[in-house]
């Protein structure tokens, strides 16, 4: 009654199993002496010791934790290439499978940066977690935006400006942090946009708008990136 809720008072859960353990072996001698406090030290010293050095041997992942980020990257690089096609031919062959992979990709690529955090006693943070996270949010302002830039009933001119800046960024995904180099540039478009003549029907208008959502939804995505610190690695992709 006094134990569980002191340790979770203290934030110490993760030791009840051991504790539990040696709360049982007092209760079982049914007595309390300075050979039993020392015969539970050396258990607790016998099972600590050989986690903490089985923990600092653990196989170091960061080889599949950089083939996740390339994925991911190339992942994003299609995505924004074929939204660039669209924009300029109307219609694609595009099945959009790169966002399904992308999920589950994410998915694999945060739950192994996860183990590799449980698994080493120094560490309390993992900079591919963060990074894969971060890269997570980006698509779901991806997943929200693409219906409405998919589904434009007329393709006008600010469908170009959008197209060359997707193709632009498409061809730069990497885990550096240039997002506020690409946030200037889509100040660039949202001025073209403004130089644009108004739209001259209800189906024009209604492109517009959509294609302007969607600049305001990239700017996010940006800032979402630019909060990122960036990611060092040993070898970065070619850009």
């Amino acid at each position: 009654m006094l134990f569980i809720p002191t340790i979770v008072s203290l934030r110490v859960a993760d030791g009840f199993i051991s504790s539990v353990v040696i709360i049982m072996h007092i209760y079982a001698a049914k007595s309390f002496s300075m050979e039993l406090v020392y015969n539970e030290l050396a258990l607790m010293a016998i099972g600590y010791g050989t986690g903490i050095a089985i923990n600092m041997y653990m196989p170091d992942i960061q080889k599949e934790l950089n083939y996740y980020r390339v994925k991911i990257e190339e992942l994003y690089s299609k995505i924004f290439l074929e939204i660039a096609s669209y924009l300029r031919q109307g219609d694609t062959l595009w099945d959009g499978h790169e966002i399904i992979e992308a999920i589950r990709t994410l998915n694999d690529a945060k739950s192994l940066a996860f183990k590799d955090v449980e698994n080493h006693f120094t560490r309390r943070k993992n900079d591919y977690y963060m990074y894969f996270d971060m890269r997570e949010k980006q698509l779901e302002i991806i997943e929200r935006v693409l219906p409405k830039i998919t589904t434009l009933p007329v393709i006008v001119q600010e469908a170009e400006i959008v197209a060359d800046f997707l193709q632009d960024l498409g061809g730069h995904i990497h885990s550096g942090n240039t997002a506020s180099h690409y946030r200037e540039k889509l100040e660039q478009v949202k001025h073209d946009f403004s130089q644009l003549p108004l739209p001259q029907n209800h189906e024009q208008f209604i492109a517009q708008a959509a294609l302007y959502q969607f600049i305001e939804e990239m700017d996010r995505y940006l800032e979402i990136k630019q909060s990122f610190k960036g990611l060092k690695v040993k070898k970065e992709r070619p850009q």
